[in-house]
Parts: C-alpha cells; sequence; structure tokens
C-alpha cells in the first residue's frame, strides 16, 4: 500500500514532536508539509533533512495555515494533524470542518503515540491555559526538591524559532548560555529563572535527544521536571502530573484544547492566583476539577506579588508591559503588572497603542482585545527594536515591566522602571512540599 499523506496543522513545537515520535521512522505515512500559526515569521522554511530523517532528504516544507485548504488539494493530503495547543474547541472543530470539507481526515495524537519514557523519575507540570502560573510551579517544586539534596533538571516545552538544526538540543545552564543560542525575549523569559536559582534546563526541538542529553547531565541528574508550554500535555510520560489552574478564566480549564486533557490527566491541581480571584470564580474551578478528575488532590495556591520601588509606580501614570504570550493568545486581560500598577497606587495605566510601531502593531491588531497593555513582543531582532522604541515614546510617568526576565539587559527605557516579581505561595494543606515528600517515598528518594 501507498503511505498515507499526511499534513501536520502545528507552531513550531507540538508539530515537530508529534512528527518526531510518531512519523519520523514510519514508513505507513509520508508528512508532505506542515502548516504554521501562532508565531510570526516561521512560514516558508523547512523542517531540515538532518532532523527530518532518511525517509525525508530533502526535509519538509513549512507553510502558513491559510494556505490550508488549499495545500490539502494539491499535496493530495488524506490526514491533518492538528498539533498546536492553548485554543478553544471552537477554534479546533473549526479546522476540523475545514479539513474535513476538503475531503481529508482530522487526526489529534494522543499521550500513547507522543509520550516519552524516561529512565529517571518525571515530575511534570502544566497548565489549563497559558498564564496560569506553571512557571512559577516550577520554580517552587524545583526549590523543594533542592532542599532534598536531589539534582532536579528541567526540560521545557519548545520554542524552536531559529535554526532548527542547531536547535536540535539545547542545554542552559547560565545566563551567557541564552547569548550563545541566541534565543528570543520569550524563550529567556522561561529559561532565565531557572538558571538564576542555580538549575540546569533544556530545550530544543528533538526530545528524545534532549532528555537522553538530561539524563546524563554532567552535573547530575535525580529527577527529570518537565516544565510545560501553553496548556500542551507532557512529551514524557510523567510519574506525578501537576496541573495549574486560574480562576481569572473560570471554566477555560474545560473549554480549551489541550488543557482539558492536562486536568484531567492530573495527580495535583492547583488553583492558582486566588488572591487575586473572586469567590464565586474559584467556586466554578473547584467544580470542574471535581467534575472532570474527582480523584486529584487540589493544592490552593496565591501569587503575591513585590516591586523593586513602588514609589516609581505610586501616583504615577504607568505604562504597564506584561508577558507578550499571555496577552495574545492566553487571552488575559490581567497580569502581574496590573495587579502591582492598581496594589502600589498608580494613578492610571496609559494606553500604549497610539505610540505602538512595526511588528508590534501587528500583533495588535492580531489580538484587538489587548487593552491598555504593552505585550513583551521579543520573537526576533525588529520586534525587540519595535518594543523598545513603543515603551520610549509613550507619553507616561514610569514602567512597571511584569516580564519574567529583566527587559534593561535587552533594551534601553528611557523613563524610571521598576521589575514585578512573582511566586507561588502555597495556602494551606495540602502543600507541595508535603506532597511531594509523598512522592519522592515510592520512588525511594
Amino acid at each position: 500500500m501507498e503511505p498515507r499523506r499526511v499534513l501536520i496543522i502545528g507552531a513550531a513545537g507540538r508539530d515537530f514532536h508529534n512528527f518526531n515520535t510518531f512519523y519520523r521512522s514510519n514508513p505507513a505515512y509520508n508528512v508532505v508539509a506542515f502548516t504554521a500559526n501562532q508565531i510570526p515569521d516561521i512560514d516558508g522554511r523547512k523542517y531540515p533533512s538532518e532532523l527530518a530523517g532518511s525517509l525525508y532528504p530533502n526535509g519538509i516544507p513549512i507553510y502558513g495555515e491559510e494556505e490550508l485548504s488549499n495545500l490539502i488539494k494539491s499535496l493530495q493530503v488524506q490526514e491533518c494533524v492538528f498539533s498546536y495547543s492553548d485554543v478553544p474547541y471552537s477554534r479546533v472543530m473549526a479546522v476540523g470542518a475545514k479539513v474535513n470539507a476538503c475531503g481529508a481526515n482530522f487526526v489529534m495524537l494522543g499521550p500513547a503515540d507522543t509520550m516519552i519514557k524516561s529512565t529517571k523519575p518525571v515530575i511534570a507540570v502544566g497548565a489549563v491555559r497559558t498564564g496560569c502560573g506553571k512557571s512559577q510551579t516550577s520554580r517552587r517544586i524545583i526549590e523543594i526538591l533542592f532542599e532534598k539534596g536531589l539534582k532536579v533538571v528541567a526540560v521545557r516545552h519548545p520554542m524552536p524559532y531559529g535554526d532548527l538544526v542547531k536547535q536540535r538540543v539545547q542545554r542552559f545552564a547560565n545566563v551567557a548560555d541564552l547569548e550563545k543560542h541566541k534565543c528570543t525575549v520569550e524563550e529567556m523569559e522561561e529559561y532565565e529563572p531557572h538558571v538564576v536559582r542555580g538549575n540546569v534546563i533544556y530545550a530544543g526541538v528533538d526530545y528524545e535527544d534532549i532528555l537522553r542529553a538530561a539524563e546524563n547531565d554532567p552535573d547530575g541528574c535525580d529527577i527529570i521536571l518537565w516544565d510545560g508550554g501553553n496548556n500542551d500535555f507532557p512529551f514524557y510520560k510523567p510519574d506525578l502530573m501537576i496541573t495549574v489552574t486560574d480562576p481569572h478564566r473560570a471554566g477555560h480549564e474545560i473549554s480549551y484544547y489541550p488543557g482539558e486533557i492536562t486536568l484531567r490527566i492530573a495527580d495535583i491541581v492547583v488553583i492558582n492566583k486566588i488572591d487575586t480571584s473572586a469567590p464565586e470564580q474559584i467556586e466554578i474551578v473547584r467544580k470542574n476539577i471535581a467534575a472532570v478528575n474527582p480523584k486529584a488532590v487540589v493544592v490552593d495556591g496565591a501569587s503575591p506579588i513585590r516591586v523593586d520601588n513602588a514609589e516609581i509606580i505610586r501616583g504615577k501614570r504607568v505604562l504597564v508591559i506584561e508577558d507578550g504570550p499571555t496577552l495574545t493568545h492566553g487571552e488575559m486581560k490581567i497580569g502581574a503588572g496590573t495587579v502591582a500598577a492598581q496594589k502600589f497606587g498608580a494613578k492610571s495605566l496609559v494606553d500604549p497603542r497610539p505610540f505602538i510601531v512595526g511588528k508590534l502593531a501587528e500583533t495588535f491588531a492580531q489580538y484587538p482585545n489587548i487593552g491598555t497593555l504593552l505585550p513583551a513582543m521579543g520573537y526576533g531582532a525588529q520586534q525587540l527594536a519595535d518594543l523598545e522604541t513603543t515603551i520610549n515614546k509613550t507619553d507616561c510617568d514610569s514602567v512597571v515591566i511584569a516580564t519574567p526576565i529583566d527587559l534593561n539587559r535587552l533594551i534601553k527605557i528611557n523613563k524610571p522602571n521598576t521589575r514585578v516579581y512573582y511566586d507561588l505561595q502555597e495556602i494551606g494543606k495540602p502543600d507541595l512540599k508535603e506532597l511531594l515528600e509523598e512522592f519522592l517515598k515510592t520512588i525511594g528518594k
């Protein structure tokens, strides 16, 4: 039989992993193309032959998702594999309808065909949406494990926006490694908080090669911590699955793909941001957890805010810069910067939209509901330059920076500014320390 002709619908992450784990060495399928969405400037490239394997000596072309219908017909595609995350069910099925209308099957690969088994214990951290607080949860878990004298190696969900061959396996042990690997702002936001705390983090493209490197890290490895991206389910088979929820977006935990999967497979569910959420919203999340995963242990958590200098905020007209993906496809209306501005008495939030330039204008056009906040977009040098120009043009008294990294290290800001910090704080019992101690006993640690 002729191999089935497959197109993988993705966004430079899950799509490459699905290919590597299920299709790359499978002669029953012929992957004829990828499509790209969410991330700018990745369509028009190829998934290179060096990564694609012997069945694909010419690599695999990557097109924009807007070409999907035409590609199905012109490339005689028989199956389309949906392979990106943090999208509402209506969006998933709209793509499915388009695929089926063109005559192809609509496929969604599950954990059994895509999770890789580690030789080390794996703790996985996921979330039901982007911006729930999984990175701060990961940091808290690592702190607890460090206190036990364990060597933890983190592996981050992929963000390969550059040279895919060079990014096959990336190891970050210090801040200098971020420059060495030419990281974007989005990558730095995820990697830097780990390395400044003294733990190694891996990322890249080929997640089996990454896992084997992490297991044999030169500094030692007792436990792998999977630090998930968006609301995707893990690439590695977890021995303990922790999922973070967000009452600011109550109900999304059962209406976004694949976030509901992360909720259903969780051993522990963290209800984060309780300190800034309405009681009725928290109750909606509790009821939904109980409905789809009644066996999960629930941990209540807060994200207390602190800043370098509250006087830069108090009584001032402030420009608030929030984490980019949280505002864009994460659809958050407020973030840590907004909470800090309110807490420390800002006079008002300044709308950046009259001052935006370049690629930031494209971001606001694509995501018109961002409002009076500025997303820290930095997928490339031009976006970073446009971010700097926009900040410096904005008519404000000061700037509140709520990104996980210090933007002052990357751009020159011509106004007084202060950073916002936020960490996970458990409320009551059970807490993560108690639950992790129980888990460690089961694995003999």
